[in-house]
């Protein structure tokens, strides 16, 4: 008898929002209009962008920092321009990029138990794009390789080591390019163009490898994701504004592997894709949902899993790595949502009764350690992603913080220049110092303002002992 309900281990995965004590609340979020998710997560911390008078900002927030935000938080805030798109660098929990209006990309090294103060000096300032920086998109196995896309309808490649940019691609894209994926060794990129094509580039030969006009008929925004296989999952609109989702075959673009068409509604689709499961999130901005589809090898490609619903919109959303999840609750995936006041963590969860790791959900999965260096990345070579077991749940080794620390990069730009000025070896011992001294001073800060926190603190006290003493009386 022919089987009526595919099987899935991933059919019965439901979503659950956190319980409010575990929401960060009275945030600001940014109503820049652009179509990012204006969040990015990672096992340390969570980044969301910001309303900031006179410039543009983005908060962040340790993860166990729940519950109300206080106004006067510190923010990073070097942009002169509102910030349109942030991304935690994979290979380091504490560096994120950030591109603006104001035409330039930022490199920003968080300290490591969160901001004391606000932070306006980056690590690196990245300028080369002549109109506004919509998207930044990290390579995802070589160290310090940046992707960013401008709305001068260009795409740069830079080494945040050196600051300098590898590759530019100015002559692929007519229109305004809407979104940038790497594909898993980072080998190629597609892109989604305000022209309605979709285009796979190989950007180290500066090549167009495939292209697909009119992937979606709609005019309004796309965005495609390279998934398992090579393939590519696009989302969309129809020529009557329905939303679509298509999957694609790279080597032959004349027609989708599969197409589902979902709704009527205009908020543009965010796809979110799990290597692992193979499992793909949308989450429409406007929306007060998030549907979740499995993607197999077999037609119809795309299959539809279901559907977390709430009442608030989101603004934006935030998805964090498998290594941030909690492996003993069956926890899948966990998304940050974006409410205009607040944001609120989504918990994706498998329903399991045994308590026991369960080796068929989380295989080996992309660590933090690079593959190859920039170096390598741009001499010709791949790799595919370092991976790590989730089996005793993730924890960050010792020597990888060593790792952080002695980077000849993304410390201090001083470093640098003091590389460039001495010759052959001579560069290599003022650097230990330089960076020590630069450690001193913000261990320094942080003890200053605490011992300022403090003693703001104990007058409160007396001031309320006081009172506390004339209410006796």
């Amino acid at each position: 008898m022919k089987r009526v309900v595919r099987q899935s281990k991933f059919r019965h995965v439901f979503g659950q929002a956190v319980k409010n004590d575990q929401c960060y609340d009275d945030i600001r979020v940014s109503r820049v209009t652009w179509d990012s998710t204006f969040c990015s997560v990672n096992p340390k911390f969570v980044a969301i962008i910001v309303e900031a008078s006179g410039g543009g900002a983005f908060l962040v927030l340790p993860l166990h920092k729940a519950g109300r935000i206080d106004k006067s938080y510190p923010t990073v805030c070097g942009h002169t321009g509102p910030v349109l798109d942030i991304e935690w660098c994979p290979h380091n929990d504490q560096v994120i990029a950030s591109g603006s209006e104001d035409s330039t990309v930022m490199v920003w090294q968080i300290p490591e138990n969160g901001l004391v103060t606000s932070m306006s000096e980056p690590i690196v300032t990245l300028e080369g794009h002549s109109k506004r920086v919509g998207i930044v998109a990290w390579h995802p196995t070589a160290r310090n390789v940046l992707l960013s896309a401008g709305c001068d309808n260009q795409i740069i490649i830079w080494n945040v080591g050196t600051g300098e940019a590898l590759i530019y691609l100015e002559d692929q894209h007519p229109d305004l390019i809407y979104s940038v994926s790497w594909n898993r060794n980072g080998s190629l990129i597609c892109t989604a163009c305000k022209d309605k094509a979709v285009r796979v580039i190989d950007p180290r030969k500066n090549t167009i490898v495939a292209e697909k006009q009119k992937a979606h008929e709609g005019a309004r925004p796309m965005r495609a994701i390279f998934v398992a296989d090579g393939n590519i999952l696009t989302t969309g609109f129809s020529r009557m504004s329905e939303r679509q989702i298509a999957l694609w075959n790279t080597q032959n673009m004349e027609e989708p592997m599969g197409l589902n068409e979902m709704d009527t509604s205009n908020g543009v689709l965010l796809p979110f894709y799990d290597a692992d499961c193979n499992v793909v999130y949308l989450c429409g901005k406007g929306d007060s949902s998030i549907r979740y589809f499995e993607i197999t090898d077999e037609a119809p490609y795309i299959h539809f899993l279901n559907m977390f619903t709430s009442k608030e919109p989101q603004r934006g959303m935030g998805y964090m790595p498998k290594r941030g999840l909690d492996v003993n609750k069956c926890e899948i995936a966990r998304f940050f949502k974006l409410h205009e006041r607040k944001c609120e963590p989504v918990v994706m969860t498998v329903p399991r009764k045994s308590d026991l790791f369960q080796d068929d959900l989380y295989p080996d999965t992309a660590g933090p350690d690079p593959a190859l260096e920039a170096e390598e990345w741009i001499d010709g070579k791949n790799g595919d992603p370092t991976t790590v077991s989730l089996k005793n749940g993730y924890v960050p080794t010792k020597n990888r913080e060593m790792k952080v620390v002695k980077k000849n990069i993304l410390d201090s730009k001083v470093t640098k220049n003091a590389e460039n000025s001495c010759p052959g070896n001579k560069s290599a011992s003022p650097t230990p110092s330089i960076k020590s001294e630069a450690k001193l001073e913000e261990i320094l800060k942080e003890i200053k303002s605490l011992k300022d926190l403090i003693s703001s603190q104990e007058k409160r006290i007396i001031k309320l002992e006081d009172q506390m003493s004339k209410i006796a009386i």
